[in-house]
């Protein structure tokens, strides 16, 4: 009979045991679920964050692409006015130049 009270025992305390065990294993997966969801949160709003700055990069590279598109439009229209500016003075130098001889020089050059 006291062998049969003592397992009785024994055996209550391994079930508080194992019932308190279950129990700090039941709040340890609740606590690791809160933090996988809160982490699942973050992960998501970090790929939000990044869609937003890819997007936003996009922008940024079609706005330099065209910037770059109309300077390089610029420096050949400049470049081009600078020719058409250079020939006119050109032009205007050769037009000067033989104006620069007066008919009677030539004249006088004559025998």
């Amino acid at each position: 009979h006291a062998d049969a009270q003592k397992n009785l025992r024994k055996s209550e305390r391994r079930i508080k045991e194992l019932t308190f065990q279950a129990e700090e294993d039941r709040k340890n997966h609740e606590r690791m679920q809160d933090l996988v969801d809160k982490l699942q949160q973050k992960i998501e709003t970090h790929k939000r964050q990044i869609e937003e700055a890819e997007e936003i990069a996009a922008l940024n590279l079609a706005k330099f692409r065209k910037a770059q598109q109309e300077l390089e439009e610029a420096e050949e229209r400049a470049d081009l006015a600078e020719q058409a500016i250079s020939k006119f003075r050109g032009k205007g130098r050769a037009g000067s130049a033989a104006r620069g001889v007066s008919p009677a020089a030539s004249i006088k050059g004559r025998p």
